[in-house]
């Protein structure tokens, strides 16, 4: 049984252990890929697709279905099914999540074929482990749960991409790209192989924030990172030529993600205010250690009583920017202006 989550890993076999036993050509009968995170789904099922056949073997071994098109008995008709001038067959099923009666797969997954690789891919959910399916899937299959990323270990993922393929990026250019792309994965992954793309005619190999600004249109001045910055050093020229630039290019910079950074900052600004042990604050608030000194700094601007003014602050203007009451006629960048001043004030 391999049960596996890309935050707490299985004791058996990771994410990592799977695509590696894949990239060795080791491929088992069943795999079901489930849960909030499509990206690693995408890239095993994509993976078998172009590489567990050879391009001949395709036309006559390899089944894509889609689980709104199709049933589950189709499903396990195409799996039982022995390849034709090949060692295999490939049978896929793509969001899988919109089949009906798919626990009448069991029938199948009980005794898969083993010339058959049956990929089941089962997006934004997880099989509900009371069905006899996910019983009889604990037993003869691969089952493989993706959860999704917390922001905060998204700079941590970057930088295991990047490494996979011998780049690194600074810390100040991985926060730059978290904070913009957000958790989408795939968002995310695009853009670093864009990046690798550029860096690969010469010989650098690490990503700053000039590289992001040139080549993926985040500026690396007018950011909501660089506005936590000013608010947390208490730049109120800074902030202000920030916010005017925010308000010139709304669409770069939405209020409600601008709004949703600032308030898990704060928030982990006043958990600083009250950690036992600050030298080990970068453990605490699940940080680098390189951005540690930032919440010092913005800890010693800001006491406890204010940084509790400012969470309120930001909740308070969240429901303005989403039409709350009496501001339908203030824009957001009216908004965002009064917001930061009462910040910094």
């Amino acid at each position: 049984m391999y049960i596996c989550s890309l935050i707490q890993y299985c004791p058996t076999m990771s994410y990592e252990q799977i695509l590696k036993e894949l990239q060795s050509g080791q491929y088992r009968p069943v795999y079901f890929l489930m849960g909030e995170e499509p990206y690693f789904i995408d890239v095993i099922t994509d993976y078998i697709a172009n590489n567990a056949l050879q391009e001949h073997e395709k036309a006559f071994n390899q089944t894509v279905v889609y689980g709104k098109d199709t049933t589950i008995y189709a499903v396990i008709d195409a799996a039982k099914r022995y390849p034709m001038g090949a060692a295999r067959q490939v049978v896929i099923v793509k969001e899988a999540q919109n089949m009906k009666e798919i626990d009448q797969l069991h029938y199948y997954a009980e005794k898969p074929l083993q010339s058959t690789i049956l990929v089941v891919a089962y997006k934004y959910k997880t099989l509900d482990k009371r069905l006899k399916l996910y019983k009889v899937l604990e037993k003869t299959a691969v089952i493989l749960e993706f959860k999704k990323l917390y922001e905060d270990k998204i700079p941590e993922w970057i930088d295991k991409y990047l490494s996979g393929s011998g780049y690194t990026i600074v810390p100040a250019a991985s926060k730059l790209l978290s904070d913009y792309l957000g958790t989408d994965l795939g968002k995310v992954a695009n853009e670093l192989d864009k990046l690798m793309i550029v860096l690969s005619g010469g010989k650098e190999r690490q990503i700053t924030p000039e590289h992001i600004e040139r080549n993926v249109g985040i500026s690396k001045d007018y950011n909501v990172f660089e506005l936590q910055n000013a608010l947390s050093e208490k730049n109120v020229l800074k902030a202000n030529r920030i916010v005017n630039h925010f308000e010139a290019n709304p669409n770069d910079n939405p209020m409600v993600m601008v709004i949703s950074t600032l308030f898990g900052y704060f928030v982990k600004v006043l958990s600083y205010h009250y950690l036992a042990d600050k030298s080990k604050a970068a453990t605490a608030l699940k940080i680098n250690p390189y951005f540690v000194r930032q919440y010092e700094a913005a800890a010693r601007k800001y006491p406890a009583a204010k940084v509790v003014n400012i969470i309120s602050i930001l909740r308070e203007y969240d429901m303005k920017s989403k039409g709350a009451e009496g501001t339908m006629s203030a824009t957001n960048g009216d908004l965002m202006r009064e917001m930061v001043f009462k910040i910094l004030h």
